[in-house]
């Protein structure tokens, strides 16, 4: 059945098949979508076919660029539903996001053919590998739209604070990062490291939100990524605070997973 062509609103409507053909995204998973509240058909024939106009095609587009940029259907599905949701917003932080891929591919790119000029000689650089900016704007991108369980839990506990709470507990936050300041010579995987990491866990989840040991990865690879983040960290620590304070969380997030 083709039912390409103009609704009673004149607006044009496509099938399910018709915008599969169009847009690559399998029949399954256009019906999927519907299932789970992701992109709902704009009307059904009498027959029960779903049927898709502009808008509704205009929601597929952010879909499946959310999509490509790995974020989760949950996700996607609870950010173009946030009141808050901005669709020009996005597609700056898809851009931003896009271009920050296309940079890392060129990287890999240019050092694999580094390896095939020179066969891999030392020093071996391994920072084309490194996904931390991108995965921690990715986090930024998604909490802009306040969706995630644990932004939701941060604003709860947010309400009923005053400003000279909210003062004290960044002051007693940059103090943690203060005294990973006073040991970023050391090792990040020495015991004094990880005690420090494991106090900073348990003080976000006493007073922000529960932090498991995901979440508090994300959040060390957002310490890193530079911007405001790291340099207030660094302010509070001294240079290469937020550095440290990453490679301490990311070795202790290794020996708790066991490798």
């Amino acid at each position: 059945m083709v039912y390409h062509g103009i609704g009673r609103e004149g607006i044009t409507v496509m099938t399910v098949r018709e915008v599969s053909r169009l847009t690559g995204v399998s029949v399954r998973a256009l019906q999927y979508y519907d299932r789970i509240g992701l992109l709902c058909p704009a009307a059904r024939t009498e027959a029960g076919y779903r049927l898709y106009d502009e808008k509704a095609l205009a929601t597929l587009q952010q879909i499946l660029l959310f999509h490509e940029l790995e974020f989760p259907l949950r996700d996607i599905r609870e950010m173009l539903h946030s009141p808050d949701f901005d669709r020009d917003r996005a597609l700056e932080q898809q851009i931003r996001l896009l271009e920050m891929k296309k940079e890392r591919l060129e990287k890999l790119t240019a050092l694999a053919r580094d390896i095939r000029t020179t066969g891999g000689k030392h020093p071996m650089d391994f920072s084309a590998f490194d996904t931390r900016k991108i995965d921690a704007y990715a986090v930024r991108a998604r909490e802009a739209w306040g969706q995630t369980p644990e932004y939701r839990e941060f604003e709860r506990k947010a309400e009923g604070r005053t400003p000279e709470e909210t003062d004290g507990l960044n002051r007693q936050m940059m103090a943690i990062f203060a005294a990973f300041g006073a040991i970023r010579e050391e090792d990040p995987a020495s015991e004094k490291a990880l005690r420090l990491t494991q106090r900073l866990q348990d003080f976000i989840s006493a007073h922000f939100y529960a932090c498991s040991d995901a979440m508090l990865g994300r959040l060390g690879a957002m310490y890193a990524a530079g911007g405001e983040m790291t340099e207030n960290i660094d302010r509070a620590g001294g240079e290469g605070t937020a550095a440290f304070a990453a490679r301490a969380i990311e070795a202790r997030c290794a020996a708790r997973r066991g490798g």
